[in-house]
């Protein structure tokens, strides 16, 4: 084996190494050099900066026809491009570089669902576009059955799902009220047939108004309330699905992912900048460096709390902070509402979720 490929398999080993019970959200490898002996540097995949690189981007919006408008910041308009060119660079390693077809013929005859949000979406576009890239001339089909979305290659039997599912628990209809049960799930007999699982939740608990899909909210026997404190919420429905996870998911066959929390873009001072007003519009450069000026985002802390309650295997893709220095990547006024809906929240195809996607690359190769 050669000294490249010694690198890969040590880092991607590190990456997944499982920990009953805690958070696997970074990577202790022992760097091997060119010559290929250990340096005995430690690497951190989730932390460090977005350089530069005149090859970046790894696709463009041409190169996938199925990219779904909101995210097509390039076709909607958007009149600068150098916020394509940036590529996440880990303080001491760097991330393996993309095969999707080695990932398609490893991957032959196995399904990979995203559940969650519109997060969820972005990532999941991001996926199908990069493994389009790779195997351009492969036929391709996608279809959408209510809620669920299937991206497929017949060639390779390999299926991309998206099922949208905001709250991970469930919403149901009672005497004309929708409930948000927070200590229920019934969709987890599907989730249970497929082989790769990667979960994401965050954005839709903050929802009010005509925006929040539900009129209740209801956990235990005698606990029914119109509204309650949402980070409350938003920690009881990741115990529940926490609990879902440890009582029906089998580590040997089904691997378990979560999307940390993506971060918003809506205040400036967040990123350092002193102005009183503004969002995203008109941001072209990352936040330079590996520290955010804004600190850990609340929702993540408590997500990672609650993994470390699990006794099953859950691999976090600790996207938050290498997203948060990324002030620049949102479709703003590019997006599916135009200038009548500003958009911070989602990320604009290429973007940055394909660097999320560089390593779940890394993640699934392993297996």
């Amino acid at each position: 084996m050669g000294a490249s490929s010694i690198f890969s398999a040590a880092l991607i080993f590190s990456l997944l190494c499982q920990i009953g019970g805690r958070v696997v959200s970074q990577g202790t490898i022992k760097h091997v050099n060119s010559a290929g002996s250990g340096s005995g540097s430690r690497c951190d995949l989730f932390h460090g900066e977005w350089v530069y690189d005149k090859s970046y981007p790894l696709y463009n919006s041409v190169d996938c026809p199925f990219i779904w408008k909101e995210f097509d910041c390039q076709k909607n308009g958007r009149p600068d491009n150098e916020y394509l060119n940036y590529r996440w660079q880990p303080t001491s390693c760097k991330l393996p570089t993309l095969d999707g077809k080695s990932f398609l013929e490893k991957f032959r005859g196995k399904r990979i669902l995203f559940v969650g949000d519109s997060l969820s979406i972005n990532q999941w576009q991001s996926l199908t576009c990069l493994l389009h890239k790779s195997v351009p001339q492969a036929n391709y089909t996608s279809n959408r059955v209510g809620g669920v979305s299937t991206f497929k290659f017949p060639a390779y039997d390999v299926s991309i799902v998206l099922s949208r599912n905001a709250f991970l628990v469930d919403i149901v209809h009672e005497n004309s009220r929708r409930v948000l049960m927070l200590d229920s799930i019934q969709n987890g007999s599907y989730w249970r047939t497929f082989d790769v699982l990667v979960f994401n939740t965050w954005h839709w608990w903050l929802h009010t108004g005509r925006k929040q899909p539900w009129e209740e909210v209801r956990y235990g026997v005698n606990n029914v309330h119109e509204d309650i404190d949402r980070m409350m919420a938003y920690e009881k429905a990741l115990k529940t699905w926490a609990r879902w996870v440890d009582s029906n998911v089998d580590p040997g066959k089904t691997k378990v992912f979560f999307q940390g929390v993506s971060p918003d873009h809506m205040s400036p001072r967040e990123w350092g900048d002193d102005a009183k007003s503004g969002n995203c519009f008109g941001q072209r450069a990352p936040v330079m460096g590996a520290q955010y000026p804004g600190g850990s985002h609340p929702a993540q802390v408590v997500l990672e709390n609650v993994l470390r309650t699990m006794s099953k295997p859950v691999h976090l893709l600790n996207i938050t902070t290498l997203s948060q220095l990324r002030k620049d990547g949102h479709p703003s006024v590019y997006g599916f509402g135009g200038h009548r809906n500003m958009d911070c929240t989602h990320w604009c195809l290429p973007g940055v979720p394909d660097s999320w996607n560089q390593i779940l690359f890394a993640a699934l190769f392993h297996s």
